[in-house]
């Protein structure tokens, strides 16, 4: 059990491997402290349900960092939402395109490859998107049915020829997932020290790398690995008055794609694609392009757009008093996370799963 002693601060972020949340929350819930919780809450929703009941009981501010909900696109496309620009919603597409390379890195060779260490896929990557989705739905969620599975990063996928890890492997140059293309060649050659090449090696040589790549568990063979996550996955819900959302999440995809997200209403659609904010209405066929990166004067190339600061800012903000700034409670997130954990049950037997 975790031990916080002598109050030491107002509020405490916690940002610790997903399978340790849960004592550090209960612990310093206990003591007063206001939590800043990294994604996901925890891994099983009997912890996650502590985890609220904890936060409720302390009567202390909370937020899991669903950064983004903090993004100037988000906030943009939940104004238009709700002030009917595109009549009633009536249906929502979604994307989240992991890329190739970030699933090899983190999903297949990384520490969020197996379930049993950390959480399952749709919870560790995808709990963004359904509390996303639930967010700009603004209404409960009714029904989930899922399917995916593994197809690809398995052992009987191997080729007959690969080595166990790429450094030693003669089909090395022809493999898109070679950690020595993607480390190597396409990063670190070029320059770019950065993520993910600085979770192998903080020493910036080829030396360094290399040594990374042969003997640690990022120079693996993909096909050689102890990973068992999902590598795609579908879901569809049911919303209180029959809107509906399908949410997808794949790892084929390449480098540099974008969540991208369609709403259809019963006077116009909206597509997004993380920045751009395009609304097409069905009276005078007009058409609209919102840039949300020109309000900010920071950058989108991170992927979150804004939202880490934005996060960020919300909960100083809370801390001083405005708990508006933050848009979800502990039990709002808490039920966007138990969608995920209902979507992972119905892929995982087959069957459409209620909610109420």
């Amino acid at each position: 059990m975790v031990s916080c002693g002598e109050k030491l601060a107002d509020a405490v972020v916690i940002a610790s491997q997903d399978s340790n949340h849960t004592a550090p929350a209960l612990a310093f819930a206990g003591a007063g402290y206001h939590i800043l919780l990294e994604k996901p809450m925890a891994p099983t929703w009997e912890d996650c349900c502590k985890i609220v009941n904890a936060v409720e009981r302390a009567g202390i501010c909370f937020a899991v960092c669903h950064v983004l909900r903090y993004t100037p696109y988000v906030r943009e496309i939940k104004r238009l939402l709700d002030s009917k620009w595109i009549g009633e919603l009536i249906g929502i597409q979604h994307l989240e395109p992991v890329m190739y390379w970030h699933q090899a890195h983190s999903f297949v060779r990384g520490n969020w490859r197996n379930s049993r260490e950390s959480s399952f896929m749709l919870l560790q990557k995808s709990c963004h998107d359904l509390d996303l989705l639930s967010y700009f739905a603004g209404k409960p969620c009714r029904e989930v049915s899922s399917f995916g599975s593994l197809s690809l990063f398995r052992k009987e996928k191997r080729p007959a020829e690969a080595a166990d890890r790429c450094i030693y492997c003669p089909l090395e140059r022809e493999c898109p997932y070679s950690a020595i293309k993607i480390y190597w060649r396409d990063r670190a050659e070029k320059g770019n020290w950065e993520w993910p090449v600085d979770v192998l090696t903080i020493r910036r040589t080829k030396e360094s790398l290399f040594e990374r790549l042969q003997n640690g568990p990022y120079g693996r063979c993909v096909y050689a690995c102890d990973n068992d996550v999902v590598d795609h996955q579908v879901v569809s819900l049911n919303f209180e008055g029959g809107l509906t959302a399908d949410f997808t999440m794949t790892a084929f995809t390449p480098n540099g794609s974008r969540r991208t997200t369609r709403f259809f209403g019963t006077a116009g659609m909206i597509e997004g694609n993380g920045r751009e904010v395009t609304v097409s209405r069905y009276l005078d066929d007009s058409v609209m392009t919102i840039d949300t990166a020109l309000s900010t004067s920071g950058t989108i190339s991170d992927g979150h757009g804004g939202g880490d600061s934005g996060l960020i800012h919300a909960f100083l903000r809370a801390l001083n008093g405005d708990k508006s700034a933050l848009t979800s409670t502990a039990r709002t997130t808490l039920e966007s996370h138990r969608i995920v954990f209902k979507a992972e049950e119905a892929r995982r037997s087959g069957v459409t799963l209620s909610l109420l």
